[in-house]
C-alpha cells in the first residue's frame, strides 16, 4: 500500500532511480530556456511513469509516443521552475521537512520509516528531496499566477445556480476522460490538417472499439494524457465551459464529437455518472469569555481572571453580564459573548473540541487557544438544513475550480509558447 501511494505521489516527479544510469546518458536531449535537459532525467522519468501505469495495470503506450509526452512533461515542468526562480518563488528547508513529515504521516509511518522504504525501492532520499521542493515551488507558483487571481462574483453564483435549477440533475457527478490534440495559436493550414489527421486516426480507433484511456495516453496532448485523459468526478459547474453544455447530453461510455478551442481539438467521454446526497448541519449556539495576553497580561494572569469569573458564574452571576464587562473579544462582547450559530469548522480546532464536549448549558473549564485564554457557555444546538448557503458555498468552490482551470492551460500554454525550446536529436 505504502508502495502504491509513493509511485502516485512521485508521479509528476524526476526520481533518480540507480546513479549508474548517469553517467553514459548524460547527453543533452533538449535546451530549454538557458537550461539543458539531460538523457538520463529524461529516463528516470519514462521509468517512473512505467512504473506507475504498471501499478494501474494501464496500457502501456509506444516507447515513442511515451518518451515525447514525458519530454513535453519535463520542459513544462522546467520552464516554471524558471519562471519561479524569476520571481522569487522559493521553498525552505523548514517548508519542504514538514511537508515530507506530513507525507510519512500520510502513510502512518515515520519519516525515518519512510527513507527505509524509499531506500528498500531503490530511490535516493536526496533526490526525493529535491523532487518534493521541486513540486512545491510550482505548486506556489501556480497559486500566484494563476489561482490567487481568480474571483467568483455573487452574480456568477446566482447565474450557475439559475442554470441547475432549469436544468435540474443539481447533484449530478461526472467521471469523465478527455483527450486533446494540440493546435497552435495562429496556427498554419498545414498545422491544423495534421492535427485534423491525428484526429481522424483517434477516432477510427475508438470507432473501432478502442479503449479511451489506452488512446489517450498514446495520442492526447493533455496534461493528464499519462494518466489516460482522467479528469477525475466533475460536477456540471466544475467543467470547463466548452464541455458544460455537451457532457450532460451525453450516456456513460459515449464520446462527444470534436469540441474546438483555443488549444486546440477536445474529446471528451463519460466514464460514469453518480448523485449526491444533501446533509444537514448540526449546530451550536455558544458564548465566550476571553482574555488575551500581552505584556501586561501573562498567561497565569489571563488564566486566574477566567478562573475567578467562572466562579461568579457558577454561583449566579449572569454570564452575558459578565462577558460585556470582561471579555477582550469586542465583537462578541456587545452580545453577551455570544457568538452566533457555528457551524463545524467554524472555529479553530482546540476551541472546537471543548465547545463540542459540553452539554446545552454547561460551562467550560479554562483553557488555552491561538487567540488566548477562553471561558465557553452553550445556549443551544440546533440541526439545521443548510442546504442555501451549502449550495452557494458548493456553486462558488466548482466555479473557482473550474476558471482555475481554464486560466492554468492557457497560462501554461503561453509560458510553453513563451520560451526557446531547441530538441537535440538522438
Amino acid at each position: 500500500m505504502i508502495r502504491i501511494l509513493l509511485l502516485t505521489f512521485l508521479m509528476v516527479n524526476t526520481l533518480m532511480v540507480n546513479a549508474a544510469w548517469a553517467e553514459p546518458m548524460d547527453r543533452i536531449v533538449a535546451v530549454v530556456n538557458n537550461e539543458v535537459l539531460l538523457e538520463s532525467e529524461l529516463v528516470d522519468m519514462e521509468q517512473t511513469v512505467r512504473q506507475q501505469l504498471r501499478q494501474r495495470n494501464a496500457a502501456m503506450p509506444p516507447s515513442d509516443v511515451l518518451r515525447k509526452q514525458v519530454m513535453e512533461r519535463l520542459i513544462l515542468q522546467r520552464v516554471q521552475l524558471q519562471k519561479a526562480d524569476s520571481i522569487g518563488i522559493r521553498v525552505g528547508d523548514d517548508a519542504l521537512n514538514a511537508a515530507l513529515k506530513q507525507i510519512a504521516e500520510n502513510n502512518k509511518i515515520t519519516l525515518r520509516e519512510f527513507r527505509d522504504v524509499l531506500a528498500k525501492d531503490g530511490y535516493d532520499f536526496a533526490d526525493f528531496r529535491d523532487s518534493i521542493r521541486e513540486e512545491m515551488i510550482i505548486s506556489r507558483l501556480r497559486k500566484s499566477q494563476v489561482e490567487d487571481r481568480v474571483v467568483v462574483s455573487d452574480r456568477e453564483i446566482d447565474t450557475y445556480l439559475t442554470t441547475q435549477a432549469v436544468q435540474g440533475g443539481s447533484e449530478t457527478s461526472y467521471h469523465l476522460l478527455h483527450m486533446l490534440i494540440n493546435v497552435p495559436e495562429a496556427a498554419s493550414p498545414e498545422q491544423v490538417q495534421t492535427a485534423q489527421a491525428k484526429l481522424d486516426k483517434i477516432q477510427v480507433l475508438l470507432n473501432a472499439g478502442g479503449d479511451f484511456s489506452e488512446v489517450a495516453a498514446g495520442y492526447s496532448d493533455g496534461q493528464n494524457a499519462l494518466e489516460g485523459g482522467d479528469l477525475g468526478w466533475r460536477k456540471k459547474g466544475e467543467l470547463p465551459s466548452l464541455f458544460s453544455d455537451v457532457v450532460p447530453s451525453l450516456k456513460v461510455g459515449e464520446v462527444s464529437k470534436p469540441l474546438r478551442s483555443g488549444s486546440g481539438y477536445h474529446l471528451v467521454m463519460v466514464k460514469d455518472k453518480k448523485s449526491e446526497e444533501t446533509h444537514l448541519v448540526k449546530q451550536t449556539l455558544a458564548s465566550h469569555i476571553l482574555i488575551k495576553t500581552n505584556e501586561l497580561t501573562t498567561d497565569n494572569d489571563a488564566q486566574k481572571r477566567l478562573e475567578q469569573l467562572r466562579e461568579r458564574i457558577l454561583n449566579g452571576d449572569d454570564f452575558a453580564e459578565l462577558a460585556r464587562a470582561h471579555s477582550d473579544d469586542t465583537g462578541s462582547a456587545i452580545a453577551g459573548g455570544s457568538l452566533g450559530w457555528t457551524s463545524p469548522g467554524a472555529m479553530v480546532p482546540e476551541f472546537e473540541e471543548k465547545m463540542n464536549a459540553l452539554p446545552i448549558g454547561g460551562i467550560s473549564e479554562v483553557f488555552k487557544s491561538r487567540f488566548g485564554w477562553h471561558l465557553i457557555k452553550i445556549d443551544d444546538r440546533r440541526e439545521q438544513n443548510m442546504a442555501e448557503e451549502f449550495k452557494r458555498n458548493k456553486a462558488r468552490a466548482a466555479i473557482r475550480q473550474r476558471k482555475i482551470e481554464e486560466d492554468l492551460e492557457s497560462w501554461l500554454r503561453e509560458l510553453r509558447d513563451e520560451s526557446y525550446v531547441e530538441y537535440r536529436d538522438s
